[in-house]
């Protein structure tokens, strides 16, 4: 076995598939694009998946890649076991439709045995397969497989509800009886048994049925076209070649952990206690490379859960006696170790560090609280006479505040509680549960159309027609091809000029003509088919039939309205980069005919300031008449010209530029104007967040610009007209006066209402009563708002009078409440609880005063004579 770093195991990996004429795929971005079923790319295959199910064929079927993933289901375990990461690698290589069980065995073999490649000792790999799959263990004794290293699991099946599915076979390597103490022997791979000396490295899926969950899995039908995905942990891979005892004892992980030594003081021992040493050097990989790919920590979300390792991180740098900010210091770090294959990393290592400082110092303010919520419960429960820390309580610790449970059981333990673990584990499920019905809106993946895959004609887009002569080379009708076509349908001509819906601009709409002129369709969509061709949903007036030729004329106000928008969200964007930021990256869009929409990465709501000054420059660009050049060359050429790559899109050979002066430069594939002056004006509606780190832009242009202009103006001769300002210039001088006055009179009727709370107090606070020690008064007083009864609150704390105070008014039809308390046994934030009920409200507050609403007036005499009771 050849000792290598783990750039060369990656960079291995993928010569050899393309030694076997794979075509490298380049990593896809964390976040996934176009994809609600997954709040992270989590495999390997997990970008391939429109290959798969056939909505588009790949130029070559044979596809290898190196993705990077992110799984956070079971966060937990990450530092306690050897193997689990939030981030990882997977290396796969992929036959969509092409080779199927044989070249897969025979490929991987090869790989893992051969003296050219990895040069693994055959005696040490281990493979399992799905009982009934015969073929693959007669194929793995072909290749030279010892039968007695052929283990049969009946979990080796992949299917994620309806869809492709199919058997799969495992490759495990051997590490030896080093890490199998009591010689358990291959029990532990056949019986499923948690170990550390066979461990999987390979996963080889087989998928050639179409799954059905309500038939038997002995009668799925075969896919029309079968498949090969697999997937290589490269962290694993690397552990095994490098020897390490654990995954996190590689050259992936360890300059990361000598890092957190120097800033702990503390030494990492492979053979010891280095849970927080793991966490850490986990953690800080996946926050460097998903805050690079666009997600910032929030609330919710990806945001979430970026937010959640943070803060673990953090305190298990506390736990390591790390004092102040640690983590934005390791991305450079981070970003050395991962520099040859992913450059990204140290591109963007000043806006990740700056996001990560950022969060770090906001959670260090918030660790006081959950420290000071610990003492608070540990000493609730000793004066209640309790010994146990509840579930409930430790998970709001963990989810909330981020404290690492063993953290908040140490905190326990040493003053004497014990801990429920299994209310702990219950709330912690019932999350789980929540995040994955709020994450999963589909199947994993769609089933394939073979009529549509089926469909291989040329067909040609005409960018600078609006009418072009088309012959119908193919017309789809309910799912079947067919010659003569009536009704609803889907066809492909030769040439068109309707745009297909692609990089957020929507698809042409418009007509199709027969050769007298007449109408015999209506166009109402364009998508793209598996193999790229225009594929036009028609409404058909008139039967058409295939090999005739027909007039496209597509809906020109329409494509008018939709470029300008396309155009004005080039001009956008680039407003954005200078002068919001270049982390400010381009999170999908919409082109419409009435509004463009922009989603971006941000981490804070765009100022008015910022919004006048994108809005401003915008229109500069727009009056300066720049014109929109097109260029036609290669990806390389491209980028060599500055252009930026829109988000999520995936660009062939040859590509567009679209280039606006000096202004802008992007690879785009859609329409737009000749110059930047047919936009003619540019408009932002709103701004505002749409989940953790994105912003969301929506802007107007030309007609519908000056419409947005024209309704503001309005407004304001309306706002004008009601205050008696003369001129529309005016008005904010007027509103201000009106402010003044507004406060001026404020200030009198507070006077006011403090002169009625004295004239009330003498009489309110003559009816002392007691209960017990305990002294009150109870009244209902008569006062405007609710300030009236703070007043009369205020004065009560002056005078000292009794321990506790309840005052209830009428306020118009409903009814307040008041309590104070300067009593230790009585808080009156519970007691305003108690209450409340009894006028059909609710409230809270603090020890010392809390107040509460209701809507039942009726209930305050009720709620008087109910308040001794409630004191005892």
């Amino acid at each position: 076995m050849k000792t290598m770093t783990s750039a060369e195991v990656r960079q291995m990996f993928l010569e050899f598939f393309k030694s076997k004429n794979h075509t490298v795929e380049p990593s896809q971005s964390l976040v996934p694009v176009n994809d609600p079923t997954l709040l992270w790319i989590n495999s390997g295959v997990a970008t391939l998946k429109k290959y798969f199910d056939g909505s588009v064929v790949p130029e070559n079927p044979r596809i290898t890649n190196a993705q990077k993933a992110i799984r956070t289901n079971d966060i937990e375990n990450v530092g306690k076991t050897a193997r689990h990461h939030t981030m990882f690698e997977m290396l796969g290589n992929f036959s969509i439709g092409d080779y199927f069980r044989k070249e897969a065995i025979a490929y991987a073999w090869e790989l893992l045995t051969s003296k050219e490649w990895f040069e693994f000792p055959a005696e040490k790999l281990y493979i399992t397969y799905y009982p009934d799959d015969k073929d693959t263990f007669n194929r793995w004794v072909e290749v030279g497989v010892d039968p007695s290293h052929l283990v049969p699991i009946e979990d080796n099946f992949w299917e994620i509800g309806a869809g492709p599915s199919g058997p799969d076979t495992e490759i495990f390597f051997d590490r030896g009886e080093t890490y199998d103490p009591e010689h358990v022997g291959l029990k532990l791979l056949a019986d499923d048994i948690e170990n550390d000396r066979y461990i999987e490295i390979w996963n080889i899926v087989l998928s050639q049925f179409n799954a059905n969950p309500a038939i038997p899995r002995s009668e799925y039908p075969e896919l029309p076209q079968k498949n090969i995905d697999t997937g290589m942990g490269l962290e694993r891979m690397v552990c095994i070649i490098q020897g390490g005892k654990t995954n996190f004892d590689t050259d992936l992980f360890l300059p990361i952990i000598r890092e957190i030594e120097k800033l702990s003081g503390k030494t990492y021992d492979s053979d010891g206690e280095n849970m927080s040493f793991k966490v850490i050097a986990d953690h800080i990989r996946s926050l460097s490379f998903a805050i690079g790919d666009g997600a910032l920590p929030g609330n919710e979300g990806r945001g979430y859960v970026l937010r959640r390792l943070l803060r673990r991180a953090v305190m298990h740098g506390k736990k390591l006696g790390i004092q102040g900010k640690f983590l934005a210091p390791l991305v450079p770090t981070v970003g050395k170790i991962m520099q040859s294959y992913y450059p990204e990393v140290l591109e963007k290592q000043d806006f990740i560090m700056q996001i990560i400082d950022r969060e770090e110092e906001t959670f260090n303010r918030t660790i006081d609280a959950g420290q000071k919520l610990i003492d608070e419960l540990l000493s609730k429960l000793k004066a209640e006479g309790k010994d146990t820390l509840e579930g409930e309580d430790i998970f709001r610790l963990y989810d909330t505040y981020g404290f690492p449970v063993e953290l908040t059981e140490e905190l326990a333990y040493d003053e004497g509680f014990k801990i429920d673990h299994e209310g702990f584990k219950a709330a912690m499920k019932e999350q789980q549960d929540r995040a994955r019905s709020a994450v999963v809106k589909g199947g994993s993946m769609g089933a394939q159309n073979e009529t549509l895959s089926s469909i291989e004609v040329e067909s040609t887009f005409l960018y600078e027609d609006k009418v072009a002569q088309a012959k119908l080379l193919v017309a789809v009708k309910d799912n079947e091809l067919v010659e003569n076509v009536t009704g609803t349908a889907q066809l492909v001509f030769d040439v068109t000029p309707f745009y297909a819906e692609m990089g957020g601009q929507v698809a042409d709409h418009g007509v199709i003509k027969n050769a007298s002129g007449q109408v015999v369709a209506n166009v109402l969509d364009v998508q793209h088919a598996p193999h790229g061709q225009n594929l036009h949903e028609v409404e058909i007036l008139s039967t058409l039939k295939v090999g005739d030729t027909y007039t496209l004329e597509i809906d020109v106000e329409r494509r008018n309205a939709v470029v300008k928008n396309h155009t004005a969200t080039h001009l956008l964007h680039a407003a954005l980069h200078h002068i919001v930021g270049n982390h400010a990256l381009q999170a999908g869009s919409l082109n419409e005919v009435d509004f463009l929409r922009f989603d971006f990465t941000h981490f804070a709501q765009v100022t008015k300031e910022e919004l006048a000054a994108i809005e401003r420059q915008v229109n500069e660009v727009i009056w300066q008449s720049i014109k929109v050049d097109t260029i036609e060359t290669d990806v390389e050429t491209a980028k060599s010209m500055g252009a930026m790559a829109l988000f999520g899109e995936k660009y062939g050979k040859v590509v567009r530029v679209v280039k606006i002066g000096d202004y802008s430069v992007e690879l785009c594939g859609g329409t737009h104007t000749a110059t930047t002056s047919e936009i003619g004006l540019f408009k932002i509606i709103k701004e505002e967040g749409i989940g953790s780190g994105v912003r969301r832009i929506i802007a107007v242009t030309g007609q519908k610009a000056y419409e947005a202009f024209k309704d503001a103006e309005d407004t304001l001769n309306e706002v004008a007209g009601v205050i008696k300002a003369p001129q529309i210039s005016q008005v904010v001088a007027k509103v201000s006066s009106l402010q003044d006055e507004l406060k001026t009179a404020q200030k009198e009727n507070n006077a006011l209402a403090g002169k009625l709370a004295a004239t009330q107090s003498d009489e309110i606070f003559k009816n002392i009563q007691s209960v017990g020690d305990l002294t009150f008064v109870a009244s209902e007083v008569s006062v405007p708002d609710a300030n009236g009864l703070r007043q009369l609150a205020d004065i009560w704390k002056q005078k000292e009078l009794s321990d506790v105070l309840v005052l209830v008014a009428k306020i118009g039809e409903k009814a307040s409440l008041l309590v104070a308390s300067k009593s230790s046994e009585i808080k009156a934030g519970n007691l305003v609880k108690e209450l409340a009920p009894l006028i059909d409200g609710r409230g809270g507050g603090k020890p010392d005063m809390a107040m509460a609403g209701g809507s039942n007036a009726a209930g305050i005499g009720g709620l008087l004579d109910r308040v001794s009771e409630k004191l005892v």
